[in-house]
């Protein structure tokens, strides 16, 4: 059986392993998964993460736990849990209903969690080569959080679009949001870009509006972590900020998902459950390198890990098979 491997994520019958993302980008450490209590601590501390690599790192566990014997009553008991450890991101849930379905021995699982993955390799070629479409050259680019290959099996959602562009030979450049609390952009995106060998800026998410002011920002792509039939979506917190910015100083916003991302059974952006994240993530930056604290003590914290942008504010959706306007938005699903 064909061993798969991605930047982030590395699968065969005999080892399941994935990048700590946790640790970029000072060190590159591949981490061993072998029971559920490891695969949903992974997924809780943020170890593997992006909507799209979740859904796929679950399947392709119960598939590896499934090979070495489990039987499906208890695969079944876990792929429920594994269901509820990041509640926002309805790739999860959607990929491993699909699992659920070819659960009747380990080799149907096991041909289910590889098409899975092969699909979301799929699902990023299709959503890079259309949504580079929109980016012409010369374009100066903003984008938040990460949602490239450390987020998906394939090249990514909104940065294999910029990806894209740049393969192409168009003459970009990328202003990255660090995306506090945990700085994904100036950890993760940039560590990407940085490989890639694609200009770009680090900035804070508080300086956004001051580059669009100044003309420096002439489109914005975002990824998504679900999205609701009317067009609204969750994404990493901050990213309402963005579109707004975006709307008030008439730039282009893009959102960048494959179906696996859009919820039918969600009508709008109210019905999307939002996470909220420990208070320590607010409170100092915390990782298995360092520790540190600038708030106060016992200082009182709110951290939901996403927020909710109305479709309004949204330019068109580049999904794999087509890029939806509000003319036609009645495609989403």
């Amino acid at each position: 059986m064909k061993s798969l491997s991605t930047l982030s994520l590395k699968w065969s019958p005999s080892e399941f392993q994935l990048l700590d993302q946790t640790l970029l980008p000072k060190k590159e450490v591949w981490i061993k998964i072998e029971n559920l209590d490891q695969m949903i601590e992974a997924i809780k501390s943020l170890r593997v993460r992006g909507a799209p690599l979740i859904g796929v790192s679950a399947c392709l566990f119960l598939a590896y736990q499934a090979l070495r014997g489990q039987d499906l009553k208890s695969l079944n008991k876990d792929a429920q849990l594994l269901k509820e450890a990041r509640p926002t991101a309805v790739n999860l849930m959607n990929n491993i209903d699909q699992l659920l379905k070819h659960f009747s021995t380990a080799d149907d699982i096991v041909s289910e969690a590889v098409r899975i993955f092969n699909e979301d390799q799929t699902l990023c070629d299709n959503m890079s080569t259309l949504g580079a479409e929109l980016i012409q050259n010369g374009d100066t680019i903003l984008t938040h959080c990460n949602t490239g290959s450390l987020a998906t099996a394939g090249a990514g959602t909104a940065l294999g679009v910029i990806k894209k562009a740049h393969q192409q030979g168009k003459k970009i450049h990328v202003y990255v949001d660090e995306t506090r609390p945990l700085l994904q952009g100036a950890r993760l995106t940039a560590w990407e870009l940085a490989k890639e060998k694609i200009p770009f800026t680090l900035i804070t998410d508080s300086m956004a509006a001051f580059l669009m002011r100044q003309g420096k920002v002439t489109k914005a792509f975002v990824g998504c972590d679900r999205i609701a039939t009317n067009g609204d979506f969750a994404n990493k917190i901050g990213t309402y900020s963005v579109a707004a910015l975006c709307h008030l100083h008439k730039i282009p916003f893009y959102v960048v998902g494959p179906r696996t991302t859009v919820d039918s059974k969600c009508p709008s952006g109210k019905d999307i459950p939002i996470e909220e994240r420990i208070s320590n993530e607010v409170t100092g930056f915390h990782s298995s390198n360092e520790s540190i604290n600038w708030a106060p003590e016992n200082t009182k914290v709110y951290n939901p890990s996403f927020d909710v942008t109305p479709n309004e504010y949204v330019t068109a959706w580049v999904l794999d098979h087509k890029i939806i306007t509000h003319e036609n938005l009645g495609d989403l699903c």
